[in-house]
């Protein structure tokens, strides 16, 4: 009896152990000793952004005894400090010197004179690196009918975008890509007929924030593989261990992906484990996927610390995946990581470079990306894109398990590489258009389709690329009318079959057939409002006729109640709404109080 109190009292104090949590106040000034309100703070713990209240002040639950706060204000430079609960936090910002603000001046600038730093558009991106985007344009189908397009099923952006939100941050423009967005929510899916790869649908039908113009959605649909005659899958997992990745939402959160993906491995599978960090070396050498135990528990082992050689980790994951490369199999390098490459190479050039060579070897590349403040978005792109692979955000579990669990075969298993798409407008029917989305790939306006790098597409996948037109007073007169003279558009899809170099063609035609905007299917109608969300993000000037409201509205009528990524999107609608409107609030009253 005494025995079982002592071990109930150990129990009883392990959990109190890992219940406990601490709290850490402090307050923020500037270099004259006046509190500075709306501070913004990074817990590195957790990842979460707070922010300093009225009087500079703040306070912060952690479940650490020791952590790591940035404090962050436009205007002054960035403050990083180790903190304890036990000392009250007291942090001077100094401010920027004139060469600095000038050019962050040069980065956000306004069309109001004189308007102060507190009150324009900010986003704080720390150390994170997007690449820049340029929003397409409309474009004269008679001076240039055909554009083309990349396709995948790349969908990291809308994960990552939930992440900004859900801390209360504005989302930095660059990391807005409408299309993957709109990949991420794979409600459209149509299956292929027999012995056909693809299906394609297409819709037009009323352009909702300028009714002189039409939106015309184009649907591709991937044949789904059989799982149980998957071929065999040689994976190596590539896992970032570095200092950069000591975060819960960062190698914590990468482990239970893994674990999750584990789970689905079948003996004829072999996974190899190779990290990089304050070591760079193989953890795990090939073992079958009967071998579960072993495999998770190598993944269980893994500790951060140190710098990331990322060059010599990547050169040894494909040199693993090529001496254990299955002829006809599945053979894929998983990489994790934060992007944070630091030591080796440094720039999106370089990394292109190393990818490149190991494009045509037969080995795709899949990019998990985690964490926040350090995120290197363009660096893990720059990786998917040039690796025949495919990018995913994990910003919590419940995205690794959709990404791993849910989607496993659309995100592991390829069914054609070098996927792209032409379209060819009629201009008889349109006379301009502009591709929403995709937004890079403005300068492909010139190109033909041979010249794009396509994308890989995975097994039963559905992916919707939208255009806005503006119609010829032709096909005005044949909406009014109710009759289809012809067709508006040619779709051609390029792709090659994996482990083939021979390219394949796909082509359908499109007629001129106009549906009314309520009358066309639901998923359509809520990938309008995805669209127009992620307009509103980008203050896309396609967005003067967009509200917060009109996005609320339609989300909440075209989407599912049974459905929890819709309800979610619905959700981070109304969070974007409170946060954006707040922004514009302190722009307005800056205007009140000095006009």
């Amino acid at each position: 009896m005494k025995a079982a109190f002592q071990i109930f009292l150990f129990l009883f104090a392990g959990s109190s152990l890992v219940a406990q949590q601490f709290y850490i106040r402090g307050e923020v000034k500037d270099e004259s000793g006046n509190p500075l309100q709306d501070v913004n703070i990074l817990l590195h713990a957790t990842g979460y952004v707070y922010h300093t209240g009225s009087y500079g002040s703040f306070g912060i639950l952690t479940n650490r005894a020791n952590d790591s706060l940035t404090f962050w204000l436009d205007g002054y430079q960035n403050e990083k400090r180790l903190v304890t609960p036990d000392k009250y936090v007291t942090v001077r910002l100094k401010l920027n010197s004139a060469s600095s603000s000038y050019i962050h001046r040069n980065k956000l600038t306004s069309f109001t004179k004189g308007l102060n730093k507190d009150i324009q558009k900010q986003w704080f991106t720390g150390d994170e690196t997007y690449a820049s985007l340029i929003e397409n344009h409309f474009v004269s189908a008679s001076k240039y009918p055909s554009t083309s397009m990349s396709l995948s099923i790349d969908r990291a952006s809308y994960s990552n975008i939930r992440r900004f939100i859900n801390t209360n941050t504005l989302v930095p423009p660059d990391a807005v890509r409408i299309e993957e967005m709109l990949n991420y929510f794979n409600e459209t899916y149509s299956e292929p007929e027999p012995g056909k790869l693809f299906k394609t649908k297409s819709v037009l039908t009323g352009c909702p924030w300028n009714a002189d113009n039409e939106l015309l959605f184009i649907n591709v649909n991937s044949k789904k593989l059989i799982l149980d005659t998957l071929p065999a899958s040689n994976l190596v997992f590539l896992i970032d261990i570095s200092g950069s990745m000591d975060m819960p939402n960062r190698l914590p959160l990468l482990q239970s992906a893994f674990r999750l993906l584990v789970n689905n491995l079948r003996a004829k599978d072999t996974v190899t484990i190779v990290v990089y960090g304050g070591i760079t070396g193989i953890k795990l050498n090939a073992t079958s996927g009967a071998e579960k135990e072993k495999i998770l528990k190598a993944i269980d082992e893994l500790q951060p610390g140190g710098s990331t050689p990322g060059e010599s980790g990547i050169r040894m994951a494909y040199n693993a995946a090529q001496m254990h490369y299955i002829k006809g199999g599945n053979n894929r390098v998983i990489l994790a990581t934060d992007g944070d490459f630091n030591v080796g190479l440094k720039t999106e050039g370089e990394l292109d470079e190393l990818i490149s060579q190991r494009r045509n070897s037969g080995i795709y590349l899949t990019c998990l990306g985690v964490g926040m403040g350090n995120y290197k978005d363009s660096k893990i792109q720059t990786l998917s894109k040039k690796g025949n692979g495919n990018f995913a955000y994990l910003d919590n579990f419940h995205e690794a398990e959709k990404v791993l669990m849910t989607e496993f075969s659309q995100t592991l298993y390829a069914v054609a590489d070098n996927v792209s798409m032409n379209v060819e407008f009629g201009s008889d029917y349109v006379k301009e258009y502009r591709l929403i989305g995709f937004d890079n790939k403005v300068g492909a306006l010139n190109d033909t389709a041979s010249m794009i790098e396509g994308g890989e597409i995975g097994s039963g996948h559905s992916m919707t690329v939208v255009f806005e037109i503006s119609p010829t007073d032709f096909t005005k007169d044949a909406v009014a009318r109710d009759f289809s003279p012809g067709n508006i558009v040619e779709i051609e899809l390029l792709y090659k079959m994996p482990h083939d170099t021979s390219q394949r063609q796909f082509v359908n035609s499109v007629p001129l057939v106009y549906t009314d905007f309520n009358s066309i299917d639901k998923q359509l109608r809520f990938s309008t409002a995805v669209i127009m969300f992620g307009s509103l993000l980008r203050s896309s000037g396609a967005a003067r006729n967009i509200s917060w409201n009109d996005v609320l509205l339609l989300a909440t009528q075209a989407s599912d109640d049974n459905d929890p990524l819709e309800q979610e999107f619905v959700a981070l609608v109304k969070q974007a709404k409170t946060l954006y409107y707040r922004q514009k609030k302190k722009r307005k009253d800056y205007l009140t109080s000095n006009y």
